[in-house]
């Protein structure tokens, strides 16, 4: 049985739907990126996860109980980390940690080592006694993560945690991250910063306009929107510049449009992006796409196109958006 549970929930305000039907599942041990568009119905959801609103219909169940009906025996087992997570601008790290400890009903000197050891895991304990408000946005996320992480909670729900950060920031909380789902902890996290979540994620979830319309490893959503046909990416740049530069990109885009289980090519800049799948019902061959990238290289070498480089690339969770998402209305 999953750790969360999530069976048809819905969520109305008057005649807009802003959750419609949403169904999903997450283990433990794992991280589910929750990805969508400004207005898709991310942060309802996830509100409605942590006990903060009420669903108009369906139903959540974490650890087998239902958050809905008791959420009282749900919170405990909740960390909760919103979009506009805030700190206390006149208390040091350690006492905004421990006033939510005391929140939390920890005492006397459990209550103490806990907070030392979220600030440890966290990397905030050099800080501990430095104010909330002198501390930079990606210390001051650490804080507010370490504030989930105080009363030891079962499941994690961070609304747009990476928002802002610098690149390292960004790093350090995904290494974070990957710590407490090794732990045994379920993470859903929502972004739209599709790259940071395809390098931690488990699985993910898709969602627009209220409905979901994909869940699952990335690599069966593509594999499923692309009608079960294999497929993969290949990246070629060419040596050429100025004037010529141009000329050379038609010429490659023209022969590779030629060539079987090329599907498309888009040129990007000095780039060629070309998508090689095979025909619906063919055999997937192990080999099948060393083969036809030594085809297409073949080729290009011998009508003379200057080709310094050519490599396959992994199709990732922004692919994935892009496949399900396409040609809906935003």
């Amino acid at each position: 049985m999953s750790l969360l549970e999530v069976r048809n929930l819905s969520r109305h305000y008057g005649n807009l739907r802003a959750v419609d039907d949403v169904s999903f599942n997450v283990e433990a041990g794992t991280i589910l990126g929750f990805i969508g568009p400004n207005g898709a119905g991310k942060s309802t959801t996830m509100r409605i996860l942590a006990t903060l609103d009420v669903p108009t219909a369906g139903e959540v169940l974490l650890d087998g109980k239902s958050v809905v009906e008791r959420p009282d025996q749900a919170r405990p087992l909740i960390g909760y980390m919103p979009d506009r997570y805030g700190t206390y601008d006149d208390m040091t790290v350690f006492e905004f940690l421990d006033f939510f400890a005391r929140a939390y009903g920890q005492k006397g000197r459990a209550r103490v080592e806990r907070v030392d050891s979220v600030m440890d895991f966290t990397g905030v304990l050099p800080l501990k006694d430095k104010l909330t408000s002198e501390l930079s946005k990606g210390m001051k996320q650490r804080v507010a993560l370490g504030r989930t992480l105080l009363h030891d909670p079962r499941l994690l729900i961070l609304d747009e945690p990476a928002d802002g950060l610098d690149p390292r920031a960004r790093i350090e909380l995904r290494e974070l991250l990957r710590a407490l789902a090794t732990q045994g902890k379920a993470v859903l996290i929502s972004s739209h910063i599709l790259t940071e979540l395809s390098e931690i994620c488990d699985s993910c979830a898709i969602i627009e306009q209220g409905k979901l319309l994909a869940t699952g490893p990335v690599s069966e959503i593509l594999h499923r929107s692309q009608g079960a046909a294999p497929s993969t990416e290949v990246e070629l740049k060419l040596f050429a510049t100025g004037e010529a530069l141009e000329p050379a990109l038609q010429r490659a885009e023209r022969l590779l449009l030629e060539q079987p289980l090329v599907k498309s090519v888009v040129v990007a800049q000095d780039l060629l992006r070309v998508r090689l799948e095979l025909d619906a019902g063919a055999e997937a061959k192990a080999s099948w796409v060393d083969e036809a990238c030594a085809r297409l290289l073949a080729v290009l070498v011998r009508e003379g196109v200057p080709v310094c480089r050519f490599q396959t690339r992994q199709l990732d969770l922004e692919d994935a958006f892009l496949h399900v998402t396409k040609g809906r209305v935003a």
